[in-house]
This record gives C-alpha cells, sequence and structure tokens, in this order.
C-alpha cells in the first residue's frame, strides 16, 4: 500500500479497513486479519496497525473479542457511511465551496454537471 503525505497512515488504514468492509471483502460478524498480520502486509508499524483497530473501534466500526480476535460489527457499513459523510461536510466540502467562489461558479451550473454525471452512471 502507497502511503499519501496529507493524511495519517493509521487513518489511511483505517480506510483501507472500510474499504474491504464496503465491498464485501470483509463481511458483518466476520473475523477479520489479525494487528500482526495486517502489520506485516501493509508494511507498517505493528503500534501504527493497532492504532488504526483502535480508531475503527471507536468509531463503532469493529469490536474486539478478547483472546479470539477483532471483528467486523453489524452495523459497519452503516456506521461507515456515516463517518465518511462527516468527514465529507467537514473536511472537503469547505476547501470546495472555497473553489466555487474563488471561480465563480454558480451552483445551477454545479447542479446541471452533477446531473450530467448521474445519467453517465445510468447508461
Amino acid at each position: 500500500m502507497e502511503f499519501k503525505d496529507k493524511q495519517a497512515i493509521y487513518l489511511q488504514i483505517a480506510d483501507y479497513v472500510c474499504d474491504h468492509i464496503l465491498t464485501g471483502k470483509w463481511l458483518a460478524g466476520e473475523k477479520i486479519i489479525s494487528i500482526r498480520d495486517l502489520a506485516v502486509k501493509l508494511e507498517v508499524n505493528p503500534n501504527t496497525a493497532m492504532r488504526s483497530y483502535e480508531y475503527l473501534q471507536q468509531q463503532g466500526i469493529i469490536s474486539n473479542k478478547r483472546g479470539i480476535g477483532y471483528f467486523v460489527d453489524e452495523t459497519a457499513p452503516e456506521q461507515i457511511h456515516a463517518l465518511r459523510r462527516r468527514q465529507f461536510f467537514d473536511c472537503e466540502l469547505p476547501g470546495l465551496f472555497k473553489t466555487i467562489n474563488m471561480l465563480g461558479i454558480d451552483f445551477d451550473e454545479i447542479k446541471n454537471k452533477y446531473e450530467q454525471s448521474l445519467n453517465i452512471k445510468n447508461q
């Protein structure tokens, strides 16, 4: 996995885990890869992998069954969507609004482009 400079590595690993859940590679209730194995697979320090799992556990996406391992929470897909929506509204949207304002883009133009993109997807 190639890491980006703009985001903490543990959060990028958390995104990796979330992507596996959303794509169905890891299913609700299923045991997931151990911290040690994840660290080896992604070539990171086990402490970094542990921090990712702790973060995901705090978000209600995974849970730890002591002595057994980590499991995908039953509500993980909904939790991931809610988390990513919050991140979008809090982190990405303000910058997008700034760019829209600086370029003088009208919201009707954005609406038309959005509708065009939906039409392309549905074809």
